[in-house]
């Protein structure tokens, strides 16, 4: 009886020592920070007003660029935005997975025209958030910037490349 139990204890122990034998080392990988960079300037148009908004802005146009957007960004200026640019107008989807800071999202007519808006989106929140209408372009800024810009559907925008 003694050897029995002292055999079930033995080999508890080894099958113990050899999971944690096995067990690897977790290596912490740091992401790469990435920065903001200017590729062309954007302005929007109060058509109540025309008063205008100038900001720096970022182009998203290749696959990568646009599904990438601005994940694993710490922060980004207040007049900085990142402009999707897509081939096409049609209903637009977006979400914040992998996005640390909370935006507001502008959904763009192939006018240039705003057609809606999806304010204060929370950081890696993976909820759909849709235009609602045809988008050809998206842009996203710092939340609170729709209002703080007293942004409007049908204010209009032009943006040029650096």
């Amino acid at each position: 009886m003694y050897l029995k139990k002292f055999a079930v204890f033995l080999l508890l122990n080894v099958f113990f020592l050899s999971i944690l034998a096995c067990k690897e080392d977790k290596k912490l990988i740091k992401q790469t920070e990435v920065h903001f960079k200017k590729e062309g300037e954007l302005t929007i148009f109060k058509s109540i007003d025309s008063t205008k908004t100038t900001l720096d802005i970022e182009i998203a146009d290749t696959d990568f660029d646009i599904q990438t957007g601005l994940m694993y960004r710490d922060n980004m200026k207040v007049k900085q935005g990142m402009l999707f640019v897509f081939d096409d107008e049609e209903p637009r989807f977006f979400y914040m997975k992998n996005t640390k800071i909370p935006l507001d999202i502008i959904y763009i007519s192939k006018y240039k025209k705003i057609v809606s808006f999806q304010k204060n989106a929370k950081p890696f929140d993976e909820t759909s958030l849709p235009s609602n209408l045809p988008a050809k372009y998206v842009l996203e800024v710092n939340a609170g910037m729709v209002d703080k810009w007293l942004l409007s559907v049908g204010d209009s925008l032009n943006y040029r490349l650096n």
